[in-house]
């Protein structure tokens, strides 16, 4: 199939990027590069050996998306390409509003025009909420917290309508957890611009001394050792999971929503312990409060996605560790 995927540059899209050129997919690239670099997208080509067309444009610019359905035939669509820190959308959320929905429905808008009915949506696990009990399963009742949550809910939405309005749409929701890791070759890896936001790239930024310590917020949740509990899941296998919604909307109408976790949950001294032993490091850190909005406990009930896409997690957390700190090491 001919995959356009919007934010390929990206951490998640660059590794699916790979795996679909992998699988023998053709793609075609669309970026701002916001938050990202061109050089994710050049190491695809290298590592791939295959080369592909790349558009900077933003999907706001409505002449731009329009002009990639001109000059190319699609298959499908996913969709990574958004903003995505919370604390940034709590400051500004009329930019993640316009962003994110406005600039799905210029790209949904253009899909139909020119009868493209089959996406994967990059979705999270923040739909949520805070749940009551784990682990989550996707008939759990959804709720948000922040607007980078709601701007992900919202788009769930209007892609079910979506299919209720035409019956020949294909859609696929997939339900992040935590993704971290890299690419074995490190050439693909997390790389956010400024501040991170993601729990991996504050622990290696105090492995590496960048900064003095990493801060974990609380200690006191009803968890195994007190600290927040989340469902950490190889990039690299939650890139293999788009592969599998690919193949599953080729033969299937309607939206349906696929959690892709490991179905394990992970404390954060476990995960900071278990990147010591691996990586031969010391991580120094610091315990605060916790954060307004932290639950203690957040993993998936994966089973959906292996009874539907015939996908599961096979990479475990040592491998998540290693491959995170290989990949930063590779770097420097």
């Amino acid at each position: 199939m001919n995959i356009l995927v919007s934010g390929g540059a990206g951490f998640i899209g660059s590794h699916a990027c790979f795996e679909l050129l992998d699988a023998g997919h053709d793609i075609i690239v669309f970026d701002n590069y916001y938050n990202s670099s061109p050089e994710a997208l050049a190491n695809v080509e290298e590592l791939t050996g295959k080369s592909f067309k790349i558009y900077e444009c933003d999907m706001l610019d409505r002449a731009s998306i329009e002009k990639i359905f001109e000059e190319n035939t699609i298959d499908a669509v996913i969709h990574f390409a958004g903003y995505k820190a919370v604390g940034e959308s709590v400051a500004k959320p009329l930019m993640y509003y316009n962003n994110n929905i406005t600039g799905t429905v210029i790209l949904l808008e253009t899909m139909a025009k020119y009868n493209v009915k089959k996406i994967v949506f990059s979705s999270s696990a923040t739909v949520y909420g805070v749940p009551e009990t784990v682990p989550i399963n996707e008939s759990f009742p959804l709720g948000v917290t922040n607007p980078y949550g709601r701007t992900k809910l919202m788009i769930e939405d209007i892609l079910r309508d979506v299919c209720v309005s035409d019956k020949d749409w294909s859609v696929v929701i997939l339900r992040y957890f935590n993704p971290v890791g890299a690419h074995a070759s490190s050439k693909l890896r997390e790389n956010p611009k400024g501040i991170p936001n993601n729990l991996m790239p504050r622990l290696i930024q105090a492995a590496k001394g960048e900064v003095e310590y990493l801060t974990v917020f609380g200690d006191d949740y009803p968890t195994r050792d007190g600290t927040g509990v989340r469902d950490y899941i190889h990039v690299v296998d939650l890139a293999k999971g788009h592969v599998k919604a690919i193949d599953y909307i080729a033969d299937n109408k309607g939206a349906i929503e696929i959690n892709l976790g490991t179905g394990n949950g992970c404390s954060v001294l476990e995960l900071i312990k278990t990147f010591e032993k691996v990586n031969g490091v010391t991580v120094p850190h610091k315990i605060v409060e916790r954060r307004p909005g932290d639950v203690a406990e957040c993993y998936a009930d994966p089973s959906l996605a292996k009874e539907l896409l015939g996908w599961s997690a096979v990479l475990g957390l040592e491998e998540m560790c290693r491959d995170s700190w290989r990949a930063v090491m590779y770097e420097a």
